[in-house]
């Protein structure tokens, strides 16, 4: 584990308990929360090189990471935002989406789908399908899509492959899921054990902001807890999720149960690794190596790497 892991987990850890202190137990309204978030992602940079273009799909505002030379490539990564269901949006994650653009040499399509609790599930669901019909509809093949989301992002590219299969429709050629909170009723024992490692995030809280995304739901239901979904029939899966953080056991579990459904899954379980440590890429060196394997795991997906090869034979 690299010093500048040890230093960056140190310093948040603090933040995290002076934050808890002051909050006392009382779950912060949406704004507050939303506030932290761009606040914490503030201190990202977005790499040069990237085009981005703003459209709006099916009244969804997105953007496109178009690095460079794929401009006409039909092959892309749809990215979903982290945030607790609750936050986050293209503004607090272009920095990533982009660096995943470059690394993958893909285009990246990052989007701003609905967020609880003013929209409760099924909302962003909803607007990701919309979506995803929309990329169908354009021209880009099932298999030329990647799905990708972390914390409640990779939740929601769960339950979209989930409807994906329910609907018949093409599946992507893959998914990643970075430490996807896939457990909403936060059963999952990392949720104890690790509540006073975990740099980021304070389990009650995480557990209190649940319901909004669930409305009228049980929080065990396989609609928002795909964890506990019929996980057959999905795409390949390459999860990365880390030793220090709360949510490690959703994606240990989830693991286990796509395996055991048939589904190809790649677990990485990275040592001493904090909640979505990837976006930290320009600091941790454990970053960059985890980017690496995401960029390897979506090149072998859509055949980019065999198109690269022969391009440079010739």
């Amino acid at each position: 584990m690299s010093f500048q892991n040890t230093l960056m987990k140190a310093y948040l850890l603090r933040k995290r308990r002076k934050w808890d202190k002051k909050l006392d137990g009382r779950l912060p309204e949406p704004g507050v929360l939303r506030k932290w978030l761009v606040n914490m992602m503030s201190r990202f940079d977005l790499p040069a090189g990237v085009k981005i273009k703003e459209q709006e799909i099916e009244g969804v505002k997105a953007e496109w990471m178009i690095p460079p030379q794929v401009l006409e490539s039909d092959e892309m990564i749809l990215y979903l935002h982290g945030g607790g269901y609750v936050m986050g949006s293209i503004h607090t994650h272009r920095p990533f989406a982009a660096k995943l653009a470059l690394e993958c040499r893909t285009k990246v399509l990052l989007i701003d789908y609905a967020l609880a609790p003013e929209n409760p599930y099924p909302a962003a669901v909803n607007d990701i399908m919309a979506v995803y019909s929309w990329l169908q509809k354009g021209g880009y093949k099932g298999g030329n899509i990647i799905l990708a989301g972390d914390s409640a992002g990779g939740g929601l590219v769960m339950s979209t492959m989930l409807n994906i299969r329910d609907e018949r429709m093409v599946p992507p050629a893959g998914a990643i899921l970075l430490s996807p909170w896939v457990d909403l009723s936060c059963s999952g024992e990392s949720m104890t054990t690790i509540a006073k490692k975990d740099p980021l995030f304070n389990p009650g809280l995480v557990a209190s902001m649940a319901p909004w995304y669930a409305g009228k739901l049980p929080l065990d239901d396989p609609g928002v807890s795909p964890l506990f979904a019929d996980l057959t029939g999905l795409p390949p899966l390459l999860i990365q999720v880390g030793t220090v953080e709360i949510f490690l056991d959703d994606s240990i579990r989830l693991a286990e149960r796509a395996k055991a459904a048939g589904v190809e899954v790649d677990l990485e379980v990275c040592k001493g690794q904090m909640h979505v440590f990837q976006m930290a890429w320009e600091r941790l060196p454990e970053a960059r190596k985890a980017i690496e394997k995401i960029a390897s795991f979506t090149r072998k997906k859509l055949g980019l790497a065999r198109v690269m090869y022969h391009e440079t034979e010739v």
